[in-house]
């Protein structure tokens, strides 16, 4: 039987892909023989990240360290991935951030620099991948990581910046896919509801968001690691070929309420 998500011999970027859901996606596109690029900022970790890829998956791999908002960065990183592997399939934007303030206190700081990682630099490498490699390519599938913050407010965390950041994503995904569908590329967001990773670890499995959850979230837990690498395999793989300007909840129904 055919295995409609298979990646061999593909090329993805994966930015972000330091710690956390990054780098799981990142495992399980090279799970299906998709080559990968880790791009973050500590280079000692993407290092290890790329070894353990390839070690694992037999896939080719490389690092580089990248800055999402240095545009001077992100086209060297794309130049760079070209350079060694002549295409690039798959960008999937995972790089974030996400600060917790009262909306009357938050800096104008804190809300440009929310802006500027999450939206302008998804911004940065959607441009830089599609014109260097996608465009000239006629194929591409870019992944943006949203958020289901990117689709509706909250109240048990005050974070209004990146709210609006990530809604600025999901909106975003619409246009770039419109704009570039003609080059038979699709552009797609994932909004992730509440994951367990290494940062989010101690607030989700406390008291307190498991008595949360029985109320906020349909499922009544938080998401494991894993559960939102099938979204990441389907809108990057052939599979997707129809798919395109989605904004894709994985959040335990959590938007559905």
């Amino acid at each position: 039987m055919e295995n409609i998500f298979d990646l061999t011999d593909q090329v993805a970027i994966v930015t972000g892909c330091s710690t956390g859901l990054g780098v799981q996606m990142a495992k399980a596109l090279a799970s299906q023989g998709c080559n990968i690029v880790a791009l973050a900022r500590r280079k000692e970790l993407i290092d290890e990240v790329a070894a353990e890829i390839a070690g694992k998956y037999g896939v080719k791999t490389l690092a580089v360290q990248c800055d999402i908002t240095d545009t001077e960065m992100v086209e060297k990183a794309v130049d760079e991935t070209l350079k060694e592997f002549g295409r690039i399939d798959i960008l999937i934007n995972n790089a974030g951030t996400g600060g917790i303030t009262p909306a009357e206190d938050v800096p104008d700081e804190m809300f440009e620099n929310e802006m500027n990682i999450d939206l302008f630099g998804t911004f940065r490498m959607a441009r830089s991948v599609a014109k260097k490699a996608m465009i000239p390519a006629k194929y591409g599938r870019i992944i943006n990581i949203s958020s289901m913050y990117g689709l509706v407010g909250n109240k048990i965390a005050a974070s209004s910046a990146y709210h609006a950041a990530k809604g600025g994503v999901v909106n975003l995904t619409r246009a770039l896919a419109c704009e570039w569908g003609k080059y038979g590329i699709t552009v797609n967001s994932i909004c992730p509801g509440y994951f367990i990773t290494p940062l989010t670890e101690e607030t989700l499995n406390s008291d307190f968001f498991k008595e949360y959850s029985k109320g906020a979230i349909p499922l009544e837990r938080y998401g494991f690691e894993g559960e939102l690498d099938t979204a990441a395999l389907f809108l990057s793989s052939k599979a997707s070929s129809y798919v395109t300007g989605i904004a894709l909840p994985v959040d335990g129904g959590y938007t559905a309420m």
